[in-house]
């Protein structure tokens, strides 16, 4: 691939960003053989139940398998990260997590995995590992941008839309019939794209972009397709084909495309379960990342799995051993309908097969810069190395809003970045 970040750089260790706080921790009784515990394995995680209790069943299995309880303590969002955190300080832990983010805090009370991925097909690129190399975090499942399409307007405007990959639209393309359905119809927007620097990261390498860079001594650059990219996409938001008030006034992408009243929404893969429940006046459908320099999407690890040190840390392990094996981590991706974190499964969806089919092709067929980027990111994360907001999304917002031109909001973006982040360790 033309693209890449430099070697140093490949190092992957985990951190997928994710707020989060947690509930009173229970500490685990321990017992004469080292590693067990008589006490339940308190597995935290946080939206289980809203992805078809995929954990939940699992645990059942395992219990009736082996007798070794899981117990799924399932805690809102907004709790699980800080809780950890002072679990953590309180040598409190509970024996595994499924987390949005490897927390400095208490990374180094995460074990190594590292048995349970060699020789397997993991996606071991979205695990974090240790000073030593080892693997300490395992990829729950993936989440990819995509694009969405009010099918019922396609439909009425009798026009169509790629139904394989040998039809995918160019960006050009896709615009022009997105704009052809929008005449027809009378449809008030042609698209809507969420106000996040992960959609439009997607856009950017569709374009060409490497995205922003640090060199050895941690100044950011870009190429010339980051421009051509961010100029395309200010044409667009011209408050008729996209309605500004998304990016220059936080409404709700989502709420618009719900609405019937927006022809297509660029977001992700995460919404298919919202739109299977809360769609109902008219059919949807995924389709294809349109492609101008590359095909690709943007995408990363969901959460992350980590086992912590403790009385239930050889259990805890064995479980999640078992989880990974394909045929039980095939039961899960279709309990919970996950995007498959292990390659080579062959996942039966109970719905929208042809959706997640979808998603699958695009990352399979995406670039090796994505990647690379997220491992870079993942690095800093593992740092502790963190930018003030989202200088992306931010810089970005002055260009659609006028207040800066596009040489100024690149050059911005690679100072913020320069200034925050650095270089590598």
């Amino acid at each position: 691939m033309k693209h890449s970040v430099t070697a140093r750089m490949r190092v992957i260790v985990a951190l997928a960003a994710a707020a989060v706080t947690a509930v009173a921790l229970t500490g685990c009784s321990g017992s004469d053989d080292a590693g067990q515990s008589d006490e339940p394995l308190q597995f935290f995680l946080s939206g289980d139940a809203n992805q078809g209790g995929g954990y939940a069943h699992m645990a059942e299995k395992y219990e009736e398998e082996t007798g070794v309880k899981v117990e799924i303590v399932d805690i809102a969002n907004d709790d699980l990260a800080t809780k950890l955190r002072n679990a953590a300080q309180a040598n409190d832990l509970p024996a595994l997590a499924r987390v949005g983010a490897v927390d400095p805090v208490w990374r180094r009370q995460a074990t190594d995995l590292s048995d349970i991925t060699d020789g397997s097909e993991i996606r071991t690129e979205l695990s974090d590992r240790d000073d030593d190399g080892n693997v300490i975090s395992l990829p729950s499942d993936i989440t990819a941008v995509g694009m969405f399409i009010n099918k019922t307007l396609f439909d009425q405007a009798g026009v169509a839309y790629p139904t394989s990959e040998d039809d995918i639209w160019t960006w050009d393309e896709y615009v022009a019939a997105v704009k052809q359905v929008q005449a027809a119809t009378g449809t008030s927007y042609g698209m809507v794209m969420d106000k996040s620097s992960h959609r439009l990261k997607a856009f950017l390498y569709e374009f060409g972009s490497d995205y922003f860079q640090p060199d050895e001594s941690g100044e950011f650059s870009t190429n010339d397709r980051t421009k051509v990219a961010l100029e395309y996409f200010n044409s667009l938001n011209d408050d008729s084909f996209m309605p500004r008030s998304v990016w220059l006034s936080d409404a709700d992408g989502n709420a618009l495309f719900k609405s019937g009243d927006v022809v297509s929404y660029l977001s992700g893969s995460w919404q298919i379960a919202d739109f299977a429940v809360n769609i109902a006046d008219f059919e949807w459908a995924s389709v294809y990342m349109p492609q101008e320099e590359e095909r690709a999407t943007n995408y990363g690890n969901a959460a992350s799995i980590v086992v912590f040190e403790g009385p239930q840390q050889e259990a805890a392990h064995d479980f999640i051993k078992w989880l990974y094996e394909p045929e039980n981590y095939t039961e899960l991706s279709e309990t919970s309908s996950f995007i498959p974190a292990v390659d080579g499964l062959d996942i039966t969806y109970a719905s929208h097969a042809d959706a997640f089919d979808i998603y699958n092709q695009d990352i399979a067929a995406s670039p090796a810069i994505v990647g690379d980027i997220k491992a870079m990111e993942l690095q800093y994360g593992a740092q502790n190395v963190t930018t003030e907001g989202d200088p992306v999304r931010d810089e970005t917002v002055k260009y659609l809003n006028g207040e800066q031109d596009v040489d100024t909001t690149i050059a911005n973006i690679n100072a913020l970045f320069t200034d925050q982040l650095g270089a590598l360790e």
